[in-house]
């Protein structure tokens, strides 16, 4: 798994629009939250959407972008973000060449771990929150970018 200070992969993926996006695209001035989830439509993987989605404007305030991956098609994720609301983009990721490349695969490769990454403007790694069943973690880092902690320093 990328550890804090190494540089996130370049890869391009389809947003649910069917846009080729890639992370660099999404940076931005100050940085961008990946987060990766195991499935559109889950429980615990639409709370942590929609607590993205309540912090969006708070976030996007300081500069920060934010960006969902997960192996669903961009269908899944075109219906998943209309339904929930969500305001930034959702990568389509079937073939699991972000999930490999940021080493978040479950055990044996299986299914996806419950990853979020902060990614500072320079690309790098800045702070990471890993917790496959609670979103605790995830949220404590999204309050860690809203105080004003590590986004692109």
């Amino acid at each position: 798994m990328l550890q804090v200070g190494e540089a996130v992969p370049e890869l391009v993926l389809n947003d649910q629009e069917g846009k080729a996006t890639t992370l660099s695209d999404l940076i931005g001035e100050t940085g961008l939250i990946v987060y990766f989830y195991p499935a559109d439509f889950t429980p615990v993987c639409t709370r942590e959407a929609c607590t993205f989605r309540d912090q969006w404007p708070d976030l996007t305030a300081l500069g920060v972008r934010v960006v969902g991956i997960s192996p669903q098609d961009e269908g899944s994720h075109a219906r998943f973000a209309a339904e929930h609301e969500l305001p930034f983009p959702l990568l389509a990721d079937p073939e699991k060449v972000a999930i490999k490349a940021f080493g978040v695969q479950g055990p044996l490769g299986i299914g996806v771990r419950r990853a979020t990454f902060l990614v500072g403007k320079d690309g790098k790694v800045k702070a990471r929150a890993v917790a496959d069943f609670f979103l605790g973690d995830h949220k404590a880092l999204i309050e860690q970018v809203l105080r004003g902690g590590e986004a692109g320093h």
